[in-house]
């Protein structure tokens, strides 16, 4: 018990004496001191007295997929640093393969009284991925919000990159330069985000037969070497990846086949995580907005906490074509 208070004391800045106080339900302490006090034993991983638990903390989870991708780390910056400038601690977790699940992270969240959640990336951007946590979530009337397109019918707020607009930008970058055959490197047939980019290039194309210029992947370079190896060995001068690291996999392909890029093949990537310009060739890539993004996600999930209703409209941000090394004129222009 001592060390106990020792540890929630030295957390919040204060003595031990208020952190007895405060854990033995006494008056005489400021509400700003109280919060602080229930906010570092959660995050420390100490149970609540009972007579305390049913009182949410100043605690907001942010549940992302991975770290290895570099956008993810990105958007974890600016959402911790803005719930934190709000008054809330952040806590994130991240899921390794192999390792706990997203719905056994949000058990875990929910047992250390969090005031709302943030998702990015996680099982709701997969058609066939498990999505009862989530639905636990709205019986709880946790405040949620999810970050790029996922299923619908879930009933939280939502901000995206308006996919659409990105394929268009990268298809319409390679069409100005002259390639003509242009394939497309997605994730998974049940990954939304590509399905909603799928869809965008097959109208803006025109195209009768998709599945010749479209390749699947996990999202991990070599599968998308694998991937995009495919649609060079067929013709393809220009590739459209959904994400960057799909785009780094789609240069090593055509390096092992004796290409160059973007000589031969051109390569368009998207999100313009760190180190892009590091690259080689610096991609080409479809930038989007995280800082905007992540931003509007906190304002969403502060909105609720304070008592105000869910927005159901998904918020759409558009992003921005970002030209460098690996794109260039279609072999012979």
């Amino acid at each position: 018990m001592t060390k106990r208070l020792t540890e929630v004391a030295k957390k919040a800045g204060v003595s031990e004496a208020t952190v007895s106080r405060v854990l033995n339900g006494r008056g005489g302490v400021a509400e700003a001191t109280r919060t602080a006090v229930l906010t570092a034993l959660d995050v420390l991983g100490y149970e609540r007295p009972t007579k305390l638990r049913g009182e949410r903390a100043r605690l907001v989870g942010l549940v992302l997929p991975e770290l290895q991708n570099p956008i993810f780390p990105a958007l974890a910056e600016v959402v911790t640093g803005s719930l934190a400038q709000r008054g809330f601690t952040p806590a994130l977790v991240a899921r390794t393969i192999g390792g706990v699940s997203e719905a056994d992270y949000v058990e875990m969240l929910l047992d250390h009284q969090v005031s709302g959640l943030i998702f990015a990336g996680g099982s709701y951007a997969f058609v066939d991925a498990p999505h009862d946590h989530y639905r636990r979530l709205t019986d709880r009337g946790l405040p949620v919000v999810l970050v790029n397109a996922g299923v619908d019918g879930l009933g939280f707020a939502r901000v995206s990159t308006d996919d659409a607009v990105a394929v268009e930008q990268a298809y319409g970058h390679l069409r100005s330069l002259g390639h003509e055959r242009i394939g497309l490197v997605l994730g998974p047939e049940g990954h939304v985000p590509s399905r909603r980019k799928l869809d965008a290039i097959v109208a803006a194309a025109s195209w009768a037969d998709a599945a010749k210029w479209v390749e699947r992947s996990s999202f991990s370079m070599e599968g998308a070497r694998v991937a995009a190896a495919r649609l060079i060995e067929r013709g393809v001068t220009g590739i459209v990846c959904a994400s960057d690291v799909l785009a780094l996999g789609a240069i090593r392909a055509a390096r092992r086949l004796g290409r160059t890029v973007p000589t031969d093949v051109s390569v368009v990537g998207f999100d313009d995580s760190a180190f892009m310009t590091c690259t080689d060739p610096p991609l080409t890539t479809v930038r989007q907005p995280i800082e905007t993004m992540g931003q509007a996600a906190v304002d969403l999930l502060v909105t609720q906490i304070e008592g105000a209703g869910v927005l159901h409209d998904e918020l759409l941000f558009e992003p921005e074509l970002v030209v460098r090394g690996s794109t260039a004129p279609a072999p012979g222009r």
